[in-house]
């Protein structure tokens, strides 16, 4: 009898198991996709949105910036399967949660639904408040899991990012992208040399010796790198982040001057990791962004003269630059994008994405984030350069 018990509670617990995992595929995954500004984020979502694989998705966009450059980059030529969403200014863990969890809420009442969302975070959020919304709300708890967190980790730059020491109350969100992340898809593997390499790796496995890392070039990655993971355990997330799941009460009026996230310094010095902790609100205090919108044709010629003369005597500050350009006696629009003095230039062609149409308003838009920026300096360097 206590055998056929034995046996009886073994096939209860079969069953539960297969309950809980059919459970679980009703539920729409999400794959969070982090990492600093330039570092090939939605280079990765145009892949994801151009790729052969059969999935209905939907992109929410993040930006930290006066000006959205983010949505014309993102290929517009994608099928009517898709939709990109995007959610202006402020960073998503804190100001924009509210309209996160709207966004979310109106994903799951489509009558035709989603088979995967894809979050782009803005490149100065610690992606740890935006998993903390899959938890701490009950409808998206019941209608979205988090299948995995991906760290695109920009080769080139990323042990300047990592070197960066702390000023009074400020954290190393670089460090934190990558500590929290369940893949690290290792961008620009090009543009080092093999030793630079190595030992970035090294200091990256010191960071998060858990996370796969993926090596890639222009962020393509294979498909069954990034969806149906099941990566995301937030029992891993809770040693190191105790505090990852607050009282719900503490999330209450929410803003940018009073967040219940991690703004507490993280030891850049030895690439610590901090817990979720009350403090000053980091990225929104010690960088700004400067954008600009002009309606006119460049001068070529004048604005490499000026965006060369700037990057070379701020460029240490700059830590990003893009663009949308309307260049004299061309149809193409002229894509730019910059990390800190390395600048590439793209006509639209070459990127997939459609010309100025007819009847358009060529309206060139910039934006900068970066230290000290001097806004009425780029203003006028940049008005300088229409011809």
């Amino acid at each position: 009898k206590g055998a056929h018990s034995r046996h009886g509670q073994a096939r209860a617990t079969d069953r539960d198991l297969e309950m809980a995992k059919m459970e679980t595929n009703k539920r729409i995954p999400v794959t969070v996709v982090t990492g600093f500004l330039g570092a090939g984020k939605t280079t990765l979502v145009n892949h994801i949105l151009r790729a052969e694989h059969g999935r209905r998705i939907a992109v929410v966009e993040n930006e930290f910036g006066e000006v959205g450059i983010d949505e014309d980059l993102v290929a517009k030529s994608v099928s009517s399967d898709e939709q990109i969403l995007q959610l202006d200014n402020g960073c998503l863990c804190c100001s924009v949660r509210g309209d996160l969890i709207k966004t979310l809420e109106k994903l799951i009442r489509r009558k035709n639904r989603f088979d995967h969302i894809v979050i782009e975070c803005t490149g100065l959020a610690n992606p740890g408040p935006v998993c903390q919304t899959f938890y701490l709300d009950d409808d998206i708890k019941e209608s979205y899991r988090l299948d995995s967190v991906l760290a695109v980790v920009d080769c080139f730059h990323c042990t300047r990012h990592l070197d960066r020491h702390a000023i009074s109350g400020e954290v190393n969100e670089c460090v934190q992208q990558i500590a929290f992340s369940d893949k690290l898809l290792l961008n620009k593997t090009d543009m080092v040399e093999e030793d630079e390499l190595d030992t970035l790796l090294k200091r990256l496995k010191r960071i998060n010796a858990i996370a796969e890392i993926i090596p890639c070039q222009h962020s393509a990655v294979p498909m069954d790198k990034i969806f149906d993971l099941d990566a995301f355990s937030v029992q891993r997330v809770l040693q190191q982040m105790p505090d990852f799941l607050p009282q719900e009460e503490s999330l209450a009026g929410e803003d940018h001057a009073s967040c219940g996230h991690n703004h507490s310094d993280c030891g850049h010095d030895h690439d610590h990791v901090a817990g979720l902790e009350h403090g000053k609100h980091h990225h929104l205090e010690a960088v700004s962004s400067v954008g600009i919108m002009a309606e006119g044709s460049l001068s070529v010629k004048l604005f490499n003269k000026w965006l060369g003369t700037m990057l070379k005597e701020r460029g240490e500050d700059l830590y990003r630059s893009k663009g949308v350009l309307c260049v004299h006696g061309s149809d193409e629009k002229f894509i730019f994008q910059g990390v800190h003095m390395k600048v590439t230039m793209s006509r639209s062609s070459e990127l997939g994405l459609e010309p100025w149409q007819p009847g358009e308003k060529r309206t060139n838009k910039l934006v900068f984030i970066g230290r000290n920026l001097e806004r009425k300096s780029l203003e006028e360097g940049f008005l300088g350069c229409l011809a």
